[in-house]
């Protein structure tokens, strides 16, 4: 008998009455008619370049070795260099013409189903403080983070998985700031993010069951009766309501989890797709990631964040392992070795199977980096100009939007923030983002912030 049934039918009570309270918080009603169910963020922890991806500035060749002839914004480490040309080139792709450079060959491929954003800006220059703005709008620790509003506003689809996970492989290790960037702030804690490691048995610790199903539901279900009896003396307190649906969705994930994570049935043309079985292992373990977050999309998990692993030759730290501060050409390199294949499979595999249409996949760092060089071969941070792209659920596919400067290190054209994008992403979600507020220390917060607005030249 399936675990649900077994719930279901059980002579405890405990059963229908757990999963009635979850069915409630599992999947909420939109504000409208979505266009899209579940977002994949793909984050790039450390800051990709711009100017060596998706945002081409020729005259960066012309002035090669040239100080920048406008005044240069204090910089991280305010060791600047003259201005430093792309190692890489940049050709059009696809139907669009989308110009993307050589460091990412397989994304390059899927140029039409991209939706690059050239325009986009941080309030922060500081690897932590970027990591917290990108997620939750705030450059500081205790605010919500973009997949617990999503898990709060709309649920999950799935009654056994949470809505919001954060995937896990070989060594990688939260960015700078820790798995606060992750948080679900002053929001319900049900709505924190999941950590699952998808390479390791258990993905999740101490998920496996140390008794029987029979001896676990009686345990259970006396855990319930205590804690809804406390919740009822604290006068429905939401830390102990959130502990309560918590301890159902663990118990429910013993089972979801594993099944969830197992690739055993997926075939072997759709594991080379993704690069599985590389011989570069940090490929094969980010490729695992993006296998199982589509897998996680197909099962109903609303939001989903992979999680980059340090590169091969570690010329940058685990945390922040886009961050090239130095030696940027072979540092991008052994990064985009890891994640352009599965990325690009992902966004194939998504479209075969009809999900794209309905997921959005999300590619960013926290901030771009500068035209000029830091000493002689790296870059450092520059959040006043940068690019991302997003791909599927009603994003304009094979379009670029907004324009940096002709050194592309100011935007100028268009300019987004990070409430712009994330405001259009919960448009697409069904979302009023106005309309979805939370009341913390006398105000109501949203993920928007007070400036958040819809983009609708972005999407469909």
């Amino acid at each position: 008998m399936h675990r649900r049934q077994f719930l279901q039918t059980s002579s405890l009570g405990f059963g229908w009455l757990g999963l009635s309270h979850l069915a409630g918080a599992a999947a909420l009603k939109p504000h409208f008619p979505p266009k899209a169910k579940s977002v994949i963020l793909c984050y790039m922890s450390g800051g990709v370049s711009q100017v060596d991806s998706f945002d081409p500035k020729p005259l960066l060749h012309k002035l090669a070795g040239q100080p920048m002839p406008m005044p240069v914004k204090a910089t991280m480490f305010n060791n600047v260099g003259t201005i430093m040309p792309s190692p890489w080139e940049f050709r059009q792709h696809g139907d669009s013409g989308l110009p993307v450079s050589d460091l990412f060959p397989h994304m390059a491929a899927m140029a039409d189903d991209l939706c690059v954003i050239r325009s986009m800006t941080s309030k922060a220059s500081e690897h932590a403080q970027g990591n917290f703005h990108f997620h939750s709008g705030f450059s500081f620790q205790g605010h919500p983070s973009a997949g617990a509003w999503m898990s709060y506003g709309l649920g999950s689809e799935s009654t056994d998985l949470p809505a919001y996970v954060v995937l896990r492989s070989g060594a990688a290790t939260d960015p700078i700031g820790g798995s606060g960037i992750y948080s679900s702030g002053f929001l319900p804690a049900q709505h924190q993010a999941s950590f699952l490691t998808v390479d390791r048995d258990p993905a999740l610790p101490n998920l496996k069951a140390s008794e029987s199903s029979d001896a676990q539901l009686r345990e259970i279900a006396a855990m319930r009766a205590l804690d809804q009896r406390f919740s009822a003396q604290t006068g429905r307190v939401s830390a102990v309501e959130a502990a309560i649906t918590n301890y159902e969705t663990a118990f429910r994930m013993q089972s979801s989890v594993p099944e969830a994570c197992e690739l055993k049935g997926e075939s072997e043309a759709t594991k080379k797709l993704y690069g599985i079985d590389s011989a570069n292992p940090e490929l094969a373990a980010y490729a695992r990631q993006c296998l199982t977050a589509r897998r996680l999309v197909e099962r109903g998990v609303r939001f989903i964040e992979l999680s980059c692993l340090q590169g091969t030759k570690k010329i940058a730290p685990p945390i922040n392992p886009w961050d090239q501060h130095n030696n940027l050409k072979e540092g991008h390199a052994d990064m985009a070795a890891q994640v352009d294949q599965p990325i690009a499979a992902l966004l194939r595999d998504l479209k075969a199977r009809g999900l794209l249409e309905s997921t959005i996949v999300i590619f960013s760092g926290e901030f771009g980096r500068t035209p000029f060089a830091q000493g002689s071969d790296g870059r450092d941070h520059n959040p006043y100009g940068f690019s991302l792209w997003v791909a599927g659920g009603g994003f304009k596919p094979g379009f670029s939007y907004g324009a940096t400067d002709d050194f592309g290190y100011h935007a100028v054209e268009d300019r987004l923030s990070v409430y712009d994008l994330w405001a259009t992403v919960q448009h697409q979600l069904g979302i009023v983002p106005e309309d979805l507020t939370y009341l913390f220390g006398g105000r109501y917060f949203r993920l928007i912030d007070v400036e958040g607005r819809v983009i609708k030249a972005l999407v469909s």
